[in-house]
């Protein structure tokens, strides 16, 4: 039954990183959580893994396609490594409450982003030095507190403020997660013997195949409706977190 589970999440969040380009971190860490009985230290670290593995997989056709700022997604890489790694080392000393009331404010916050509409007919313009470190810096945060690649943050940045289009930002956010979260992983390391990963790896297979085919198809498809779904999705796991750590424990 575990097993069944595992697949229908892996398609779930393959779904969603290869449609959208943003968005998986942020079901798998309430999935593990809540769904496989993990702590928030073991979620986040199994979390990283899951979420490298879709997203690897759905970026890989986008770069074929030059939909990638590869300049862009490293330095906000770079920069972000401080926070990164800093949030990694953080992690095990704070209240699990804490971890889960932060990781459902996110979630608002990712389903609001979700809602955003970008502006109509406007030039493209390059990422200012201020905003790339800003970006890079919350975004390494995320990832090492929460397991979160950072993309739900990346994708409305760059169409909003810089107008850089949908499907670009989408392949850029990819980007971004997958070395993210690789890099969040390693520095998680002290966690990996405390993870059972039969679940967390069905997951994943299951996700980088999902990934790879929705991202194929993700420029043939509208994701408003997709976008809207998973915000009022996002929004409903946040409030159930909240209800769950500090009314019914």
């Amino acid at each position: 039954m575990e097993a069944l589970l595992a697949l229908i999440c892996g398609i779930a969040i393959g779904s969603v990183l290869g449609f959208i380009g943003a968005g998986g971190s942020m079901l798998a860490v309430p999935i593990l959580i809540y769904v496989f009985d993990m702590n928030p230290v073991q979620a986040t670290t199994a979390s990283l893994i899951v979420v490298f593995g879709g997203a690897l997989s759905g970026v890989i056709p986008k770069i074929r396609k030059n939909e990638v700022l590869i300049r862009e997604g490293l330095t906000i890489w770079g920069i972000g490594l401080i926070t990164n790694i800093g949030g990694s080392l953080i992690l095990p000393q704070l209240d699990p409450k804490f971890v889960i009331t932060g990781l459902s404010f996110v979630l608002f916050t990712a389903g609001t982003s979700m809602l955003m509409k970008p502006a109509q007919n406007n030039p493209e313009r390059k990422v200012s030095p201020i905003a790339l470190i800003g970006i890079s810096l919350v975004i390494g945060a995320l990832t090492g507190l929460f397991g979160i690649g950072g993309g739900f943050l990346a994708i409305p940045i760059l169409v909003l403020s810089f107008n850089v289009a949908p499907v670009k930002a989408a392949g850029t956010s990819l980007f971004i997660i997958t070395i993210n979260t690789i890099t969040g992983f390693f520095a998680h390391h002290s966690h990996w013997n405390e993870v059972n990963w039969r679940y967390p790896i069905i997951i994943a297979l299951t996700a980088i195949a999902i990934a790879r085919l929705a991202s194929h198809r993700s420029s043939k498809v509208s994701p408003e409706t997709l976008k809207r779904a998973f915000a009022l999705l996002v929004y409903a796991i946040g409030a159930f977190q909240l209800i769950e750590t500090w009314l019914v424990n």
